[in-house]
């Protein structure tokens, strides 16, 4: 499996009915705090738009709805991971990605056999608070070496700068939030992340 090098993560449809139609090809839609009913609105939204211009959509977590509203990939956290009925979602065809921050944590992944794994934070991050400290270029690597042939996707601090580094070290795809979702002008950002990241497609 392949993933697009650029990989955005918002917390909204309208965020995707905002950045989506300017070519972005794979978003994750990352919602916390609102009822069940608000939830499914939003991932049926979601699936709607991405369907509509060609952009994969990654739900994060609530996986239960991604199968119901009909989305082909749910990504998980180590704690959503373990409370998760794989078999269901592996049953409904979902593809699975799974994130690591340590050693632990990545052996945990490997043995529900993910579609990919992300890594995190590369870099400070200001997204949440994170026990573990940035995991730098290096650990990205061993990942890398770690992981095989399956997809790792690199996350926290990364902007356009850092990209080269991240990918030079064995990423395929670089996931973003704040670069782009606090910048003053998210779509200029967008674009500036879609035409860096082309290099890498």
């Amino acid at each position: 499996m392949k993933l697009d090098p650029f990989y955005l993560i918002v917390d909204s449809a309208a965020w995707i009915a905002r950045l989506v139609p300017l070519g972005v090809k794979l978003v994750q839609l990352r919602i916390k705090d609102r009822d069940e009913a608000a939830l499914r609105a939003e991932i049926a939204a979601a699936r709607a738009l991405c369907a509509a211009h060609g952009c994969q959509l990654i739900v994060n977590d609530h996986w239960r709805l991604a199968i119901e509203t009909g989305c082909d990939f749910v990504h998980l956290g180590q704690e959503d991971l373990a409370a998760a009925d794989l078999g269901a979602i592996r049953g409904a065809g979902l593809k699975l990605g799974v994130s690591t921050h340590d050693g632990a944590e990545l052996h945990t992944a490997l043995a529900v056999e993910p579609d990919y794994v992300a890594l995190g934070p590369v870099y400070p991050t200001i997204l949440k608070k994170m026990k573990w400290a940035p995991q730098g270029l290096d650990r990205l690597a061993d990942w890398r070496r770690r992981v095989g042939s399956l997809p790792l996707v690199a996350i926290g601090g990364l902007n356009p700068e850092r990209l080269p580094g991240v990918f030079a070290a064995g990423a395929n795809s670089a996931a973003v939030v704040t670069d782009i979702t606090l910048n003053p002008e998210p779509e200029a950002r967008t674009r500036r992340w879609i035409e860096t990241t082309a290099t890498w497609r």
